[in-house]
């Protein structure tokens, strides 16, 4: 894992906020000694869940997004790390790998233009590259029979999620995206709006459900595509679900996962389905964190579980005051999901 940017105890010491009568999840959190390598070390530690960030916003760039997304992890691994250790929430269940080495792809973005036709394909590029770190990452965290947390950057990683996950297991993995958008765009260089349907093409997505796709933002291309994947491909809108109330809320939770739980399956939200959360594609409109929360908890409660990932989330782009908010609903997230599955690991 060269690419790869462990993290330290010295790194965990430095973002916790130590205070007496107080056991911090960064006091309890484990990393990889310096002794052993990744791989070896993922297979014999205790800890189920493996956090790991992905500091970039290039995918996000190449789909004519608001770049931001790469400070997500940064806000997110701090924030996680201040969470108070208690009977409800154990951060010795965390093994904090860290950070996929991104930097240089980061530098050679800064000065491409998306209208541009060549730098545009230097971004899906880029993408793919990156495509090629997370899968291999991702499959060995799983290989070793570990859940990966995966936070930061853009929905494009989706696809190494995806696949690293099916390349693991042996088998394609089913997925549900929370999700204002489908990110199943066409097949066109790789970018944050086709994550899925490049998943789906190349066979490691096998069954695909979008929870709360936003009506007026999904194109008639798209929805005609969809229709002709019903039995592979399915959602819901939010519109049909909290404004014309045709849908419940709890029932749609339900009719998802009697859909995707027929086999392993990667949880995707994109923090872009929440009102005024800053991000690529931030929005007014859309279901609260509670319900996210509810989600989360729902879909996590399940052994066919096998990953989440919290991308599209970007904290640069809030007020200097508040920047913090975003880690710290992110961390509200991770929390939930760890709850959730620890209810089986007992």
């Amino acid at each position: 894992m060269e690419k790869l940017i462990r993290f330290t105890i010295s790194d965990l010491s430095k973002i916790t906020n130590h205070r007496s009568g107080e056991i911090k999840y960064g006091e309890k959190m484990a990393v990889v000694p310096k002794e052993y390598d990744v791989i070896s070390y993922l297979k014999i530690c205790e800890p189920q869940f493996v956090l790991l960030g992905i500091p970039e916003d290039i995918g996000i760039r190449a789909n004519f997004g608001r770049p931001g997304a790469d400070s997500a992890w940064e806000s997110a691994i701090k924030s996680i790390a201040n969470l108070q250790h208690n009977r409800f929430n154990k951060g010795t269940q965390i093994l904090v790998l860290g950070q996929l080495d991104v930097h240089k792809e980061m530098e050679e973005v800064q000065n491409l233009d998306f209208h541009n036709t060549e730098d545009r394909k230097k971004m899906n590029e880029l993408v793919v590259q990156i495509d090629k770190e997370v899968v291999h990452i991702i499959t060995q965290i799983v290989k070793a029979g570990k859940i990966p947390i995966i936070i930061g950057g853009g929905h494009n990683n989706a696809y190494g999620n995806i696949k690293g996950t099916a390349l693991a297991k042996g088998k394609p993995i089913n997925a549900i995206n929370f999700d204002a958008h489908s990110d199943f765009r066409i097949l066109e260089g790789r970018h944050s709006g086709n994550g899925f349907s490049y998943a789906f093409e190349e066979g490691f997505l096998k069954k695909y459900f979008i929870f709360g796709l936003h009506e007026s933002y999904t194109s008639k291309s798209v929805l005609t595509e969809l229709k002709t994947l019903q039995d592979k491909v399915q959602f819901n809108t939010y519109d049909e679900i909290n404004i014309r109330r045709e849908k419940d809320f709890e029932a749609e939770l339900e009719y998802a996962n009697s859909f995707i739980n027929t086999d392993f399956y990667g949880i995707e939200i994109d923090l872009d389905a929440i009102p005024n959360i800053p991000s690529s594609a931030m929005t007014i409109s859309g279901f609260s964190v509670e319900e996210l929360r509810r989600f989360i908890y729902y879909f996590g409660c399940n052994t066919n579980a096998s990953y989440l990932h919290i991308c599209e989330g970007a904290p640069s782009l809030d007020n200097e005051k508040n920047n913090h908010l975003v880690g710290k609903l992110i961390a509200y997230l991770v929390s939930d999901f760890i709850k959730a599955k620890g209810i089986l690991l007992v």
